[in-house]
């Protein structure tokens, strides 16, 4: 019997809503910026774009999952994945699941490391929130933690979301994912 170890973490964990669309008029993605659906996203492509986006965030979830479990998600019409690329080159993703309709989780979202701090987050961000809304959804969810970039709570309020709840959360980071977790993450 093998028994894998793990890293214990600890997080705060705050869960948003939004239930009206924000007021005020999206920016405009910067010239060079596409955002697409993926209508079919490989097991290997979503992998390496969670990997991109959350590996300094320790997101490590859909890492862990199965192969044949993450392809059943990808492979579900109620799940989408939208690339945004820039200047031809992949930037980040988010993940809209409609699985609660008409309530729509952001269940990701998050810029590559070369795109971070250059003001594309917010536009990107209320690009995810704007689709949801143009789809008819009746409210949006969205969670973050303490893990997550420093900007990434502010960043939801300021697109719409307020906060519902915060929870403490310990995590089991299975070490075979070879991520580095920060000492103050450590519980």
């Amino acid at each position: 019997m093998i028994v894998e170890s793990y890293t214990r973490v600890g997080v705060v964990v705050t869960f948003l809503r939004m239930d009206q669309p924000p007021a005020d008029v999206a920016p405009a993605l910067p010239e060079g910026a596409v955002v697409r659906l993926l209508r079919t996203c490989s097991v290997t492509e979503y992998r390496a774009l969670y990997k991109a986006v959350g590996d300094g965030y320790l997101w490590w979830l859909r890492r862990a999952m199965p192969d044949h479990k993450l392809s059943t998600l990808l492979q579900d019409p109620r799940v989408g994945v939208h690339l945004l690329t820039l200047d031809g080159r992949p930037a980040g993703f988010y993940e809209l699941d409609i699985g609660a309709w008409p309530v729509v989780n952001l269940s990701y979202f998050g810029l590559m490391p070369h795109a971070v701090g250059t003001g594309l987050g917010y536009a990107f961000l209320r690009h995810a929130v704007d689709g949801a809304w143009r789809s008819g959804a009746r409210a949006i969810t969205v969670n973050t933690c303490t893990a997550d970039h420093p900007r990434a709570l502010p960043t939801y309020i300021r697109a719409g979301f307020r906060p519902i709840r915060e929870i403490r959360e310990d995590w089991n980071v299975p070490d075979r994912l070879g991520m580095a977790i920060p000492d103050h993450l450590k519980a």
